[in-house]
């Protein structure tokens, strides 16, 4: 079996987001990969008139996706890794942002978390599962355990 040698870390920030980018960076470390970050920004906006999307809400939009480049880098700060981890916060669907990075970048392993799910979050399907299904490499989904 080959090596991985580009790895795409799926940023989600919640508090056990450490535990996806620490099982990947030891992964990174064993494979001698690259490791690079993605955030995907979902921002929807409901409009059941059918009118244009307000000012105010592109500013919300592009005060969410500088927050999230923010977070993002002080994610690849904390990183123990050589080298420069690329990053991209993308605004879309979570799934086909994760996929078209990878696919675009020549991904060969993209790991995420995989949150329990309960009830009605069984029903409506997971991040998790909708990206190792349209993804083009292997796909790790680490477990991740609330704190």
């Amino acid at each position: 079996m080959a090596e991985y040698q580009n790895i795409l870390i799926a940023v989600d920030f919640t508090p056990e987001h450490t535990q996806v980018t620490d099982r990947a960076v030891w992964l990174a470390k064993q494979s001698r990969a690259r490791l690079s970050l993605i955030h995907v920004v979902e921002f929807v906006h409901i409009d059941l008139a059918n009118e244009l999307v307000m000012p105010q809400d592109m500013e919300l939009q592009t005060r969410l996706l500088e927050t999230a480049t923010t977070r993002l880098q002080e994610v690849a700060e904390g990183l123990e890794v050589a080298g420069e981890v690329q990053q991209w916060v993308e605004l879309g669907t979570t799934k086909l942002e994760i996929t078209r990075v990878a696919e675009e970048q020549n991904v060969d392993l993209i790991v995420l978390g995989s949150h329990s799910r309960h009830g009605i979050g069984l029903l409506l399907g997971s991040t998790a599962n909708a990206v190792l299904h349209g993804a083009p490499c292997d796909v790790l989904a680490v477990r991740v355990k609330e704190n």
